[in-house]
């Protein structure tokens, strides 16, 4: 399993796993399914991959990585643009995305949620792969404090305006929220004006 050939495989596998959980969710999700995704046997995915869990936690982490590279491919060039700036330029990446995968990253955190003691990671691996990319958003003279707290915020805000929008189609409740973060977030910068 340590092997290039070995890893090349186990990356293979990864990847059409999470494609399939891309498409259809969590709600049936299970080593048979992933491994007929993948096309081959649940003891080829036991081989390289510690169970269940672990295949589950990964593909989840590829989503977000998915989700994390289109979001930072939107913001374009940083030079000249305020983090209110490139928070806008991410919004309709992540508002407009398939909605598979963001029913599937809301899944996972609703997972989190329901069963703590078995999937408390999925939430806590979330903020710690959306934290860094937003904290180097922020004004690079901003204390590392600073950005952290700015970035809950925004972190916290754009899940809630998401899944308001998943789960009551309120675009334009969620649109007059979001217009009222970006105002939030210049004030925060012209603070140190």
């Amino acid at each position: 399993m340590g092997s290039p050939r070995g890893e090349a495989r186990r990356r293979e596998l990864l990847e059409r796993v999470t494609d399939d959980l891309a498409v259809n969710g969590l709600v049936d999700f299970s080593l048979r399914r992933a491994a007929r995704a993948a096309g081959t046997t649940h003891k080829v995915l036991l081989y390289h991959f510690d169970g269940v869990e672990d295949l589950l936690g990964q593909a989840v982490r590829a989503l977000r990585e998915r989700r994390i590279g289109s979001a930072l491919a939107a913001t374009g060039d940083p030079a000249g643009r305020t983090l209110a700036d490139r928070v806008r330029a991410i919004w309709p990446t992540l508002r407009e995305e398939e909605l598979g995968l963001r029913r599937v990253l809301d899944q996972a955190i609703g997972l989190a949620m329901y069963d703590p003691g078995r999937y408390a990671d999925l939430a806590r691996e979330a903020s710690r792969q959306y934290l860094p990319v937003l904290r180097s958003l922020c004004p690079a003279d901003w204390s590392e404090q600073r950005k952290l707290e700015v970035s809950e915020m925004i972190l916290a805000t754009l899940r809630g305006f998401l899944l308001e929008r998943l789960t009551t189609g309120d675009t334009a409740g969620v649109a007059a929220g979001f217009d009222a973060l970006i105002r939030a977030l210049e004030r925060e910068e012209a603070a140190d004006g």
